[in-house]
């Protein structure tokens, strides 16, 4: 076994190879760039090397400098988690050259996996079911054209070195598989340097499930059952789990038996995944095989009790597998949220800046974890489970330079509804501020009807929100539990208040008890009972909850009863009641007297200042181009400017016309979030 492992990566995952490679007695070597100098994974490593500058292809991506860091450290082995080198089969040759270990598969699996018309044949020649299209180099669009006939539309026309969902388009008839063929040519050139383009069928009603396999040096290779992974948003999975809801054992076993046939075809040893598209009627189709570990690993370590991280360790220095396929048991259910800086009231767009709270849920060992500690250390023991991945800390910057990830939040249950419910209450208890993040988002689908019956395809956040997200509202049976729940809340707040203020002897008779509770457009009159357990909270059609906390003024989160039910609310003061956020929703909550609650109702409701003119920087970012200048008369979609953040360019254009009368900034300028870039007559 190694004395000591580097790992080539950052964030969640180094920490996470950091903690199995701890419990094996394995040291750790971290690399890290200037912009992760204080980071989580720097300050867990038994010891750290600086490799460069913050732009990860002046870093993290340089194997020159990675291969540099290992001879200083004299690491025995490296871990490249996923992205950046980790399907590099340049870096695994060198790694071998250098006769250091690569804990991954061999660099002849990844070269054959990693160009997806090599992969497709070599698993149709493995008997893994394909989808049908033409792998052969495309001419021209017309031969485009006749291919597309023949397969018959719809057809993906994708680009063979793709990834990301660049060099992809999806034709509906002749004219957009010439279209088609064209535009994904010219992308592919541009993003991969490779113009290669394949065509296939288009599969409806799409899912996207995927098998994990665990293959040793020695031929031996088992799979540790599926993935579910449809709800994604523009080909970046969002929430997965493990088992999927759609799958029966026999097509799990046709899936697991063909995904490591595909694995033994190619001498694969290590963890990998093959992923499937599979359609409405369980037919499944090879999609490709991603030769390392995937972000989405912790739902399968959590129904398996398998350590994937510990396994790839121990296939890399030569030992056998020490489980057979009769040993995979499936346990319970696990689901993962990603959690991303990722605002989504503003289209998703990336968020950075420092964490100002960063507190998630405590974790809780269960099911196949009960007699496991490697995740959990002297976490507790209960009937759901709670694991967070995660790579930052409060007070800790999200950096402009990587990938907008925070943490993957896993919840694991008997049954798949209780998963969602643990998940549900461990959103509610996630406290993230200082940056915009997606948590409303995933809490929200957590609720929705389709992923709750599992039916869902990958198309779920493309119609389930066609216009983005614009925030939950809640039905009218959460909103009386937010109502109850606040009532009583402020009832607590006005006796500590009077009591500090000294201006009342019988502090709890002065308090009123009837209240009127304004969220959501609605109007609640309630009449709050206390005693010693709790309060029971009356509503003026006569129904009654009973609301039971040990909640105090000025704690930021409430852990609530209310008849039996749990409800967790994120709670921030605000004038005459609170701000709460709850399964998705963000709610302005006014605890009022009658009387102040008629003197509201007369209030002039505040309007929203007028930004038609302005052109406002979304999110925090560099300008790295102003395309019109003062005087110029623009169009409707004319691009205007160019920003950066996270890696990606996002190009702002005109919502109307218009003539530009002034601009704020120019390339090179750092912005906010609304700063102004320009104005417009």
């Amino acid at each position: 076994m190694f004395n000591k492992i580097l790992i080539a990566n950052r964030g969640e995952i180094a920490c996470r190879v950091i903690k199995t490679a701890r419990k094996m007695g394995i040291d750790t070597v971290a690399i890290y760039s200037d912009a992760d100098k204080n980071a989580l994974h720097v300050e867990m490593a038994d010891e750290a090397i600086h490799i460069g500058p913050p732009p990860a292809n002046q870093s993290y991506i340089v194997i020159d400098k990675v291969m540099a860091a290992i001879r200083e450290s004299g690491a025995g082995a490296v871990h490249p988690g996923y992205g950046f080198l980790s399907e590099n089969a340049k870096f695994a040759e060198a790694l071998e050259d250098a006769g250091v270990e690569f804990v991954g598969p061999p660099k002849g699996a990844i070269e054959a996996m990693g160009d997806k018309i090599t992969s497709k044949k070599i698993a149709q020649e493995a008997g893994v079911s394909t989808v049908p299209g033409y792998m052969g180099l495309i001419e021209d669009a017309d031969e485009a054209v006749k291919i597309s006939q023949e397969i018959g539309y719809p057809v993906m026309i994708k680009a063979s070195a793709g990834g990301g969902g660049k060099g992809m388009r999806i034709a509906w008839n002749d004219e957009e598989a010439r279209e088609g063929f064209q535009s994904s040519k010219n992308e592919a050139a541009s993003s991969f340097g490779d113009d290669r383009i394949f065509i296939e069928k288009f599969v409806t009603q799409p899912r996207h499930i995927e098998i994990q396999v665990l293959c040793d040096k020695h031929g031996n290779g088992i799979y540790l059952g599926e993935r579910e992974c449809s709800i994604q948003r523009r080909n970046q999975k969002v929430v997965e789990e493990a088992p999927s809801p759609f799958l029966d054992e026999e097509t799990r076993k046709a899936m697991g038996e063909q995904a490591v046939a595909l694995a033994k075809a190619v001498g694969y040893a290590s963890a990998g995944t093959v992923e499937f598209i599979v359609d409405g009627q369980k037919n499944f189709y090879f999609l490709e095989m991603n030769t390392r570990l995937q972000v989405e690993h912790p739902v399968t370590e959590l129904i398996t009790g398998v350590d994937l991280v510990e396994q790839m360790i121990r296939v890399a220095a030569g030992e056998k597998l020490a489980i057979t396929q009769d040993d995979v048991k499936l346990t319970g259910w696990a689901i993962e949220n990603r959690l991303y800086a990722e605002d989504p009231y503003r289209n998703f767009l990336p968020s950075i800046g420092r964490l100002t709270r960063y507190r998630p849920p405590a974790e809780v060992a269960a099911g196949p974890l009960q007699t496991n500690d490697k995740w959990h250390g002297d976490a507790p023991v209960g009937e759901t489970a709670v694991r967070n991945d995660t790579g930052v800390y409060e007070g800790g910057e999200i950096s402009m330079y990587y990938d907008p990830m925070i943490a993957k939040l896993c919840t694991w249950g008997p049954t798949r509804a209780e998963a969602i419910e643990a998940m549900r209450v461990a959103l509610d208890s996630f406290e993230v501020e200082g940056i915009g993040h997606n948590l409303p988002f995933v809490a929200a689908v957590m609720d929705h009807p389709k992923f709750v019956s599992g039916d869902m395809t990958t198309a779920f956040i493309a119609e389930e929100y066609p216009e983005g997200f614009e925030g939950v509202e809640l039905p009218d049976d959460q909103l009386r539990r937010v109502a109850a729940a606040a009532a009583a809340m402020y009832r607590v707040a006005e006796i500590r208040r009077t009591r500090v203020s000294g201006r009342m002897d019988n502090h709890e008779r002065k308090v009123g008890k009837r209240w009127v509770v304004s969220l959501q457009g609605r109007d609640f009159a309630v009449k709050v009972k206390a005693d010693k357990q709790g309060s029971t909270v009356k509503f003026d059609d006569d129904t009654k909850l009973r609301v039971s906390s040990d909640w105090r003024p000025g704690s930021s989160l409430a852990r609530i009863d209310i008849d039996g039910e749990p409800l967790v609310l994120k709670v921030d003061k605000v004038t005459s009641g609170y701000r709460l956020r709850t399964r998705g929703a963000d709610l302005k909550v006014h605890v009022r007297t009658p009387r102040q609650a008629e003197l509201a109702a007369l209030m002039p409701e505040k309007q929203a200042p007028d930004t038609s003119k302005l052109l406002l920087c979304p999110m925090p970012g560099l300008i790295v181009k102003v395309n019109v200048e003062v005087g110029d008369e623009v169009q409707e979609g004319q691009a205007l400017c160019t920003v950066e953040a996270m890696k990606m360019e996002n190009i702002l254009r005109a919502e109307r016309k218009g003539v530009v009368s002034k601009i704020n900034a120019g390339a090179g300028d750092s912005l906010a979030v609304d700063d102004i870039i320009m104005e417009f007559e």
